[in-house]
Order: C-alpha cells, then sequence, then structure tokens
C-alpha cells in the first residue's frame, strides 16, 4: 500500500510527462481522420451496394424470359388450337415455369414509348408476347427454345442471361474499385498518423530524452504515443461516420427503385429502413478501424524513432 501511495504522488492520475496533449494536437489529427473515415464510408457504400444490385438483378431479370409468337391467331401446324394457345400449354406443362400471356392494354403500354400514344391503332402484325418466370435455374433454355419452336414456328426466346453476366462483371469491377479506394484511405490515414506522431516526437524530443534517461522503456513511451493517437483517430473516426451518415441514407433512398423497393417506400419516415444491415454492422466498425491504425501506426513509428535516439 505504501508503494502505491508513493507511485501515486510521484506520478498524478492524468499527469502528462511527455507533454502528449501539446505534441499531438487534438484539433488537426481527428479532422483529417474524420476525412478519411468519411471516404471509407462511401467506398463500403458503394461495395455494398453494388453486391447488392447484383444479387436483385439475379434474382429479377436473371430468372425471366419473354415468348414472342408471331402470328398468335393462327391455327397451329399441329391440331386446330391457335399458336399462342399450343405456346401457352407447353410453357404451363414444363415444370420450373411460370408463364402470363400479356394483355393488348399491357403491350401497348410497351410499345407506346417508341410507337407514341397512337400505338394501339396501329394495324401492326404484333405478336403475342409472354412473359416467363423460372423458378427452376437448372431449366435448359435451349431445348425449351427447340420445343415451343415445334409448337408454334418462329417463336422466339429471348433470355436476359447475356445482360446480367454483363452487370455482374461491372458489380465486380465495381466492388474491386471500392475495396481499393477503402485500402487507399485507410494506407493515407496511416500516413497522417504517422506524420503527425514523428511531428509530436521531434516537438517533445528534450521531454523524451529526459524520462527515457530517468529509466522509461521504449515500450512504455510507445503506449502512451499510442494512446493518444487512438484516442484521437477513434474520435475522427466516429466523427467521420457519423457525417457519412445522412449521405449514405440519400444514396440509398436514391437507389431503392433500382434495387425493387417502391418510392413511396423509400420516402417514408423510416427512411433509417432504407440502408442495407450490412452497412449498419460496417459503419460502427470505421472508428474501431481508425483506432487500430491509430494504435499500430503510432506504436511502430515512436519504436523505430527510439532505436534511433544516440
Amino acid at each position: 500500500m505504501a508503494s502505491l501511495r508513493s507511485r501515486r504522488t510521484l506520478r498524478p492520475v492524468g499527469f502528462d510527462e511527455l507533454g502528449l496533449r501539446r505534441a499531438i494536437a487534438d484539433r488537426m489529427l481527428p479532422f483529417l481522420v474524420a476525412a478519411m473515415a468519411f471516404l471509407a464510408a462511401l467506398a463500403l457504400a458503394g461495395w455494398v451496394g453494388a453486391a447488392s444490385l447484383a444479387r436483385h438483378w439475379q434474382q429479377g431479370a436473371g430468372s425471366a424470359l419473354t415468348v414472342q409468337v408471331p402470328r398468335p391467331r393462327e391455327p397451329a401446324a399441329q391440331g386446330g388450337s391457335a399458336r399462342l394457345d399450343r405456346v401457352l400449354a407447353l410453357l404451363v406443362g414444363t415444370p420450373g415455369i411460370a408463364s402470363r400471356a400479356l394483355t393488348d392494354e399491357e403491350l401497348g403500354d410497351l410499345l407506346r414509348p417508341w410507337l407514341g400514344s397512337g400505338a394501339e391503332r396501329l394495324a401492326l402484325p404484333l405478336p403475342a408476347v409472354i412473359a416467363v418466370r423460372l423458378t427452376d435455374p437448372g431449366l435448359e433454355l435451349d431445348r425449351l427454345a427447340r420445343r415451343l419452336d415445334e409448337a408454334a414456328p418462329g417463336t422466339l426466346v429471348e433470355s436476359h442471361g447475356e445482360w446480367i453476366r454483363r452487370l455482374s462483371v461491372l458489380a465486380r469491377s465495381l466492388q474491386a474499385c471500392a475495396g481499393l479506394a477503402v485500402l487507399l484511405v485507410a494506407a493515407v490515414a496511416a500516413a497522417v498518423i504517422a506524420v503527425a506522431t514523428r511531428a509530436g516526437l521531434s516537438a517533445r524530443r528534450e521531454a523524451i530524452e529526459i524520462v527515457h534517461g530517468l529509466g522509461a522503456t521504449d515500450g512504455y513511451i510507445a503506449a502512451r504515443f499510442a494512446g493518444r493517437a487512438t484516442l484521437l483517430a477513434a474520435i475522427g473516426g466516429i466523427a467521420g461516420a457519423v457525417a457519412a451518415l445522412p449521405v449514405l441514407l440519400v444514396l440509398a433512398s436514391l437507389a431503392a427503385p433500382f434495387a425493387g423497393t417502391a418510392p413511396q417506400a423509400a420516402s417514408s419516415a423510416d427512411v433509417v429502413a432504407a440502408l442495407p444491415a450490412a452497412l449498419w454492422l460496417t459503419l460502427p466498425g470505421l472508428p474501431a478501424g481508425a483506432a487500430a491504425i491509430g494504435f499500430l501506426t503510432a506504436q511502430a513509428t515512436v519504436l523505430r524513432w527510439l532505436r534511433r535516439l544516440p
């Protein structure tokens, strides 16, 4: 107990014998780390958004087909039923397929952007269009197309697989760019912390040499600098994550229609639900990541600097 009291007397709580509050300023470093955390949050949002959109497109357009039946009312080559009825019967009888023929009104709505408001009055031999949803991803589309052509020659099957593959490549490229941006931001944050730590070491060189000469170990001095840098980096990480949250909510609301969410849901009072769950799990990790970078960078910088002392 006596030794403990003596230690408290020699070194009061909160005593800054190295002058770290002056060596590493509590304004510029948190601001710079906050800016890095803000950029990292945007990059992570791009990563999560690209993955979410690619998954939605894969589940949506990737499992959809469009079947066009020319001259739908004419009788089929085999049997007396109409060509459209024969194609629909074949689709209904195929496992793993859900199909529905578009009405004339729906077909007119599809043609209106290209043919104008009078598309319904044009005397054009329009084919029947059947929207097909694949419930079995392992279905052989080539075989299905041959069977449909045999039932009604000239029937076209349009798959969106090629576009989905291109979109998947684009999404993976965006994710790679986002990951590279996160790594670059982390490297810049480490460089900023290293420069601030070296500046603090240079400013407090005399105090460090005195404390070091009195018996303070390299690990003790490095731990004190690392603790200061960790605190300031964590504060900057929290500030950057909080500043990025409104921006991410706006971006999530704008991207909601592309992910299949109704605009009303995206603009409702509960706008917080617009952010993907992955981002809610990632944002709290920004302050922790900033603190880890601050601790490791400051430790390494101080230990390397101390080894070069005479």
